[in-house]
């Protein structure tokens, strides 16, 4: 591939040198100027010997920008440095193409043609005037420019065989290379707009200075009218190219920038947007193309969405299988909590967050021995302790599940909530607003549950007594705006849970458990027990 891409990149710059300089130079000596076979011979000599004079000083900077290349593919074994600077390297040659053509391509060829032609007229060998040298380096520079343009677009046309081997390369190494090398990105519409202008007004320029030299020997010393002529078809010439330009790289440009904000908005996850038809040409195919990606990939999306909903719901519901007195309990948890974070005015992507938080937090709970976790008495110190491992024990879990960034956002709601508002909460003994958001909402949805859910030791409390021992348990045992938030949406009048904090606190100080505590504050018969120690640090399963 090396050997094919250096034969193209020779072909093209033999063919645009030769009809550059031996055939434009050469239509000038033959047809323009007059002069005799001799001095014909003498510019032609001159204009041979400038050639290779440009070659030389030209090829040493041509081997100096394919070296990195040359050096990719010739190297046995190809690690990822070679790769990338063979890829900036790359990229870069059409622009290097420019520099070399404009700087000792440019110069190795006239400064020495000036230089002999200087010395042939002094001779007496060619007899025409000093100041059509001059003339010669204006052409000279003109007919570099276009070389440029044209040698800049067929190298670009040259590498990308090259690039898409070094970037198959680069992804074999792991490590694709999706950024443009610094320096090398040039935009539509500057190429089109330098472009048009060189291959539009420099080819007049041109014609109007040979036109000159031909014409010079006719008109008449001081006779102005034909450059006065000239000048104005010039300069009305250039402006019409220079506003062709523009106008025509804004047409091409704008739709690209349109185009160019839509895949923006969609790399930022609006797959709802869609792409206007405002174009005539194939951009308007391009964008009923978009409109079709955009609609699969809200599809899928859409698709994948209800798959990881099904994904976290599925665990939750395995999880509340393993006891069947607990069964639905996650996703309940999970309904009343996205209840709360609604009603306090919670972002719809931190609500998703914590409905899968709350689904599965009490994942840690697979780890629990069925001996303890099923246990239908009072749990002892010891099983109570193994039983407050449970939060920890669901992070660790959930930190092995991947795709990581999906499970990370659940992580502080699933060991946090077990913490307490008064920092007496385990597993890290947080308070106050230091408790993560996930966790201080789903422990008001997790008591609230636990506790208004029947266990084979224990009838579940009854809604008004639940709200109760919430409302009590605000600003001490959970977050009170979220218990507040909650108790407003289940218990239409407020006032019907007002319970003094005196008449529930002496029940608990005489060994009564809360349960009936509030139940008897109510008016209500007691319907079951939940011991001091339970209400106390949360655990109501």
């Amino acid at each position: 591939m090396y050997q094919q891409f250096v034969r193209t990149l020779f072909r093209n710059y033999l063919i645009g040198s030769g009809v550059a300089v031996l055939g434009l130079g050469g239509l000038v000596l033959f047809t323009t100027i007059r002069l005799s076979p001799d001095q014909r011979s003498w510019l032609l000599a001159i204009l041979l010997t400038s050639l290779l004079m440009m070659i030389a000083s030209e090829y040493p900077a041509f081997r100096r920008h394919l070296r990195p290349i040359a050096s990719f593919f010739s190297a046995p074994t190809r690690d990822m440095h070679l790769v990338q600077q063979a890829y900036a390297a790359t990229h870069r040659l059409p622009l290097l193409a420019v520099r070399r053509i404009l700087g000792p391509h440019l110069m190795g060829l006239s400064i020495p043609a000036m230089a002999l032609t200087a010395v042939c007229i002094r001779a007496g060998l060619v007899s025409i005037p000093y100041w059509y040298i001059l003339l010669a380096l204006v052409g000279a520079v003109m007919v570099a420019c276009m070389h440029a343009v044209i040698e800049y677009l067929l190298t670009i046309r040259a590498t990308r065989p090259v690039l898409q081997r070094e970037m198959e390369y680069a992804r074999q190494l792991g490590c694709p290379l999706d950024e443009l090398p610094p320096g090398t990105f040039v935009s539509i519409e500057r190429k089109l707009q330098i472009s048009i202008v060189m291959v539009s007004v420099l080819p007049l320029f041109l014609f109007s200075v040979i036109s000159g030299v031909r014409l010079s020997s006719q008109l008449r010393e001081g006779d102005v009218a034909y450059w006065l002529w000239a000048g104005a078809i010039l300069g009305v010439c250039v402006l019409y190219s220079i506003t062709s330009a523009y106008l025509l790289a804004e047409n091409i440009q704008s739709p690209i920038r349109y185009l160019s904000h839509m895949l923006d908005r969609v790399k930022e996850g609006d797959y709802q947007t869609s792409a206007y038809h405002l174009y005539h040409d194939e951009f308007a195919q391009l964008m009923v193309g978009f409109n079709h990606m955009i609609e699969g990939l809200d599809a899928r999306d859409q698709r994948n969405a209800k798959l990881v909903e099904s994904y976290f719901a599925t665990l939750a519901a395995a999880l509340d299988a393993r006891d069947p007195y607990t069964a639905g309990h996650s996703l309940r948890v999970a309904d009343y909590a996205v209840q709360i974070a609604e009603r306090a005015g919670v972002d719809n992507a931190t609500v998703r967050m914590l409905r899968r938080a709350a689904w599965l937090h009490d994942i840690g709970k697979i780890g629990i021995p069925d001996a303890v976790l099923l246990k239908e008495g009072r749990l002892t110190d010891d099983e109570f302790e193994i039983v407050k491992s449970h939060p920890v024990m669901g992070e660790r879990i959930l930190m092995q599940v991947e795709p990581a960034d999906e499970m990370a956002p659940l992580l502080p709601g699933v060991r946090s909530h077990h913490e307490r508002y008064d920092g007496l909460g385990y597993p890290d003994g947080l308070a106050g607003e230091d408790i993560p958001l996930l966790g201080r909402i789903i422990a008001v949805a997790d008591a609230y549950d636990a506790m208004t859910s029947d266990r084979p030791y224990r009838k579940g409390m009854p809604v008004m007594d639940a709200l109760r021992v919430l409302a009590e348990g605000a600003g001490t045992q959970w977050d009170p705006e979220f218990v507040r938030l909650f108790v407003e949406s289940m218990a239409p009048v407020s006032n019907e849970v007002a319970v003094t904090s005196s008449t529930i606190g002496a029940c608990v100080e005489d060994g009564m458990s809360l349960q009936m505590a509030a139940s008897d504050a109510a008016g209500c018969e007691p319907v079951g027990t939940l011991t001091t120690n339970e209400v106390q640090t949360g655990l109501f399963l």
